[in-house]
């Protein structure tokens, strides 16, 4: 006798909208910072080298933090931390948004990348919550909240340059506090409730995993300018990884650890989130250098090279929510990661054809729409196989650790595609050759992360069946999501 169905919660869509939008600010907070940087500089005294940790500050404390957000999610009911990281959100904002001096400015992006830490896996998992039993209605969620994450990173750019030019700088930041206000006025009525699990927080795990993402992307943010070769460079990166070290020794003698190490035997876990992570450390380098080959060579505004960027953002919030549903109805999603990372690949290495007297509709949009369309057949199936391989009661965990795979190949890989395009004569502004050079070097490396991706996914990806034709005993939930 089968078990009677759930009822679906009545107000999932409304939560659904409140979710996407939690993926769309926490990636536009990545990106809308881009055009104020310059005015900021000025403002409160930045150094050259120091201004990049703008980002950083939010990144590294982003993925350096997922897996404790998503630790908390689990043992205290992902409805709370999710209310809690938009509290912390908006505080940052404002801090970052009134600060006169360096150090303020740097502790208010670190604080929005706490709360973005909690936001993000306590998200995932209220979207799993809400439709993880209902495999058709499961693929439409994560193709909105998909969709949602490049909608973020263009609208970051498109806003950033309106701001900066039309009021000024601090709101970039205090655009978040209202989209904060707004969601917390209405997680309460719509967001399923969980109960709180007893455990401990593993803050040792947090702190090293967190300080070793932090100093490994320093060691290579600083190695244009110490040398690649220098004994400083190597010794600041051989301590990331050391840290990195000690988390997983951590992890494998605490009784209630932080990420439980036995969670990568599921299968295709592992595949999936290196397919996350080299998607991301390919994707974001693409979309910054992009945008600064637009602005720095082809001499296009800030609000030009944001509407630049529109039609690739068009085009995969389209294929994310129409096309990739479909495509993996029919073929499974081992093909479509697959074939989506390969073609993330060719529309980069279409890119670093790109000329210094190019122009946008022959050297940009070509390109741009066949990496968009790589990336819209491939996240959606990683993201979907690496949330439904865990056990129910780890989808905080799983949240945490895709959403880290991401967010640290995003750090790492513009980390080193900028080193890259440094090496290459990007740092040469006014130069609109060196510039060329230095930006297509960077495009290249990021397509050969993303053939490297591709082959990874290929060798460790189970071939798993569509959702129409699910194996004898296993759930069509799992199926379609994995």
């Amino acid at each position: 006798m089968s078990t009677p169905a759930t009822p679906p919660n009545p107000r999932r869509w409304t939560a659904l909208v409140l979710i996407a939008l939690a993926q769309f600010t926490v990636i536009m907070d990545t990106s809308i910072i881009g055009v104020a940087l310059p005015k900021m500089q000025v403002d409160l005294g930045f150094s050259p080298e120091g201004l990049s940790w703008v980002f950083n500050a939010y990144v590294i404390a982003f993925g350096g933090l997922l897996l404790l957000g998503g630790r908390l999610s689990d043992l205290f009911g992902a409805k709370t931390i999710f209310t809690a990281g938009w509290a912390v959100m908006a505080g940052g904002s404002l801090v970052a948004g009134l600060a006169s001096e360096v150090w303020v400015e740097l502790t208010g992006r670190a604080l929005q990348g706490v709360g973005a830490a909690l936001i993000a896996p306590s998200a995932l998992t209220l979207l799993m919550m809400l439709f993880g039993s209902r495999p058709k209605e499961l693929t439409k969620a994560l193709a909105l909240y998909g969709a949602a994450a490049p909608a973020g990173g263009t609208a970051g750019v498109f806003l950033g340059g309106v701001i900066t030019e039309y009021a000024s700088w601090p709101w970039v930041f205090y655009i978040n506090i209202p989209i904060a206000l707004v969601v917390l006025a209405f997680t309460p009525g719509v967001m399923p409730s969980a109960p709180i699990r007893r455990g401990s927080v593993d803050l040792a795990g947090a702190a090293t995993v967190t300080l070793g993402l932090a100093v490994a992307v320093y060691a290579i943010v600083r190695a244009p300018e110490t040398g690649w070769g220098s004994a400083e460079t190597w010794l600041v990166l051989l301590a990331g990884v050391a840290l990195i070290a000690a988390f997983v020794t951590i992890q494998s003698k605490r009784r209630e650890p932080l990420m439980r190490l036995g969670i990568w035997r599921a299968p295709n876990l592992a595949g999936a989130n290196i397919a996350q992570l080299l998607m991301a450390a390919a994707w974001i380098p693409m979309w910054f250098f992009l945008n600064l080959y637009l602005q720095q060579v082809l001499g296009l505004g800030a609000f030009a090279s944001g509407a630049a960027l529109l039609p690739m953002t068009v085009a995969i919030m389209i294929m994310m929510i129409v096309l990739a549903p479909r495509l993996m109805a029919r073929f499974g999603t081992k093909p479509l990661i697959v074939t989506g990372l390969l073609a993330l690949a060719a529309g980069m290495l279409w890119l670093s054809f790109a000329r210094p007297d190019g122009t946008f509709w022959v050297d940009v949009l070509p390109a741009s729409l066949l990496a968009a369309a790589g990336m819209s057949l491939a996240f959606i199936p990683s993201l979907g196989t690496a949330l439904s391989s865990a056990r129910p009661e780890e989808g905080g965990l799983a949240s945490g650790i895709v959403n880290t795979s991401y967010q640290v190949g995003s750090a790492l890989g513009l980390a080193a595609m900028t080193a890259v395009s440094a090496a290459y004569g990007a740092t040469e502004l006014g130069n609109p050759d060196a510039l060329t050079d230095g930006f297509s070097a960077a495009f290249l490396g990021a397509a050969a992360l993303a053939a490297v991706g591709a082959l990874a996914s290929l060798l460790t990806l189970r071939t798993a069946p569509a959702p129409d034709a699910p194996r004898d005993g296993e759930r069509p939930a799992k199926a379609n999501a994995a």
